[in-house]
């Protein structure tokens, strides 16, 4: 069964929003008569043979269970595990529609597989044998790069970078990025965890848009996001098994040099602190500690970093309180969305300064380690920071006026 996929992103210029998305647990294919069990083993035995030709590149083999064009779009991406299993077949006339789930694993970054919906058509060639005659993505289920095109490989120091439609150069360019963004995330969050990042690149925002399995309006002006699933354990720890930084190359050619590097910065933050964001993470913790590792180099002022704060300051409209999840709503008030994540980063920010880098990698840790939202920053402000939540507001507001005013 598939399981839960999270996702964040980073809109242009420097906001971020936070999506969870389901996926699908059953997947429902094209109508038909239910197949025999015979014909389920069948279909199986040629998924069987397909993934085993992808894992040993053998073209051949691989045109002999049909559809040959698909393995020249995938044939560069390094493969660890590549498996099928049939979870429904139906007869449609003289062919096969079949479901299926496809479970695969990037040589040295996956600890666990990522698993997505497959529909398939089979159908009998001159000598009677089911092939493979389309594959594609389940219904509501997103599409993987190489439904998109041939895939282009390129290998950092701490990054693998796919793309579709993208010249070598450019994705050297964003290996790059990342390689630099790897180092300056682990020297601010430590380096229990992978200690590297899977970039992929599609050729446009339609692209993005289709392997997150949403509408493009959904993610337009989102330079990338941060893609993963759940669970998985490696060398005796808690990692996140298989997580992809998903560019939109339209919105990214809108950041100058600095924007690039903070929202790959920003992006690999997510990656390392995934294992221990929870339901009790707070958005403007999860988000402004990502802003805060993503600007932690780049030095930005606060002024630069929060305009719309600032503006908020200077008119007397200093907030209240920290920011709620629902001020994250990147459907509503787009002001509200930059004053929302320009606060959670000086949050992260003042806290750093105050108590210490290490103090509030420790705080982050405190509040994802409770099992529910309630009481979760309360309880490991006063464990880690020995304040209380009106007393950390207290002093939040007070650094907006100092450092905005």
């Amino acid at each position: 069964m598939a399981g839960h996929r999270w996702v964040r992103g980073a809109r242009v210029p420097g906001v971020w929003l936070l999506l969870v998305v389901l996926a699908g647990s059953s997947l429902v294919g094209c109508g038909g008569r239910p197949a025999t069990d015979t014909g389920k083993t069948e279909v199986q035995q040629v998924l069987d043979r397909r993934a085993a030709a992808v894992l040993h590149h053998d073209a051949d083999a691989y045109a002999a269970t049909g559809a040959r064009e698909d393995y020249a779009r995938l044939r560069a991406v390094p493969l660890e595990a590549w498996s099928y299993r049939v979870t429904s077949v139906r007869r449609d006339g003289d062919a096969l529609t079949a479901d299926a789930e496809l479970s695969y694993r990037i040589r040295g970054y996956d600890s666990a597989p990522v698993t997505v919906g497959r529909a398939l058509r089979l159908a009998r060639d001159a000598a009677g044998r089911w092939g493979v005659t389309a594959e594609q993505p389940a219904k509501k289920a997103a599409e993987q790069l190489w439904d998109q095109g041939a895939v282009t490989v390129v290998r950092g120091e701490h990054s693998l970078v796919l793309g579709t439609g993208q010249t070598t150069a450019r994705l050297r360019a964003f290996a790059g990025l990342a390689d630099d963004a790897v180092p300056s995330v682990s020297a601010a969050w430590g380096t229990d965890w992978a200690g590297h990042v899977v970039v992929l690149v599609p050729k446009s925002l339609d692209g993005m848009a289709a392997l997150l399995g949403s509408p493009a309006s959904s993610y337009r002006g989102i330079a990338a996001v941060t893609t993963g699933e759940t669970g998985g354990e490696a060398d005796g720890r808690t990692q996140t098994p298989a997580d992809r930084v998903v560019v939109n190359p339209d919105a990214y050619a809108m950041l100058g040099a600095v924007g690039r590097q903070v929202v790959l910065t920003h992006e690999t933050a997510h990656v390392a602190t995934r294992a221990h964001t929870t339901a009790a993470t707070p958005l403007w913790l999860s988000e402004g500690y990502a802003d805060w590792v993503g600007y932690r180099d780049s030095g930005r002022t606060p002024r630069q970093v929060a305009p719309e704060l600032q503006s908020a300051v200077a008119e007397g409209r200093l907030p209240a309180a920290l920011p709620t999840d629902a001020d994250f709503g990147f459907s509503g008030d787009p002001a509200r969305l930059a004053r929302a994540y320009e606060g959670g980063w000086l949050a992260c920010r003042m806290i750093a300064e105050r108590w210490g880098e290490v103090k509030l990698d420790a705080f982050y840790r405190a509040v994802g380690a409770h099992q529910e939202r309630a009481g979760a920053v309360e309880g490991a402000l006063r464990n880690v920071l020995g304040v209380s939540l009106p007393e950390l507001t207290a002093d939040w507001r007070a650094y907006l006026r100092a450092q905005l005013g």
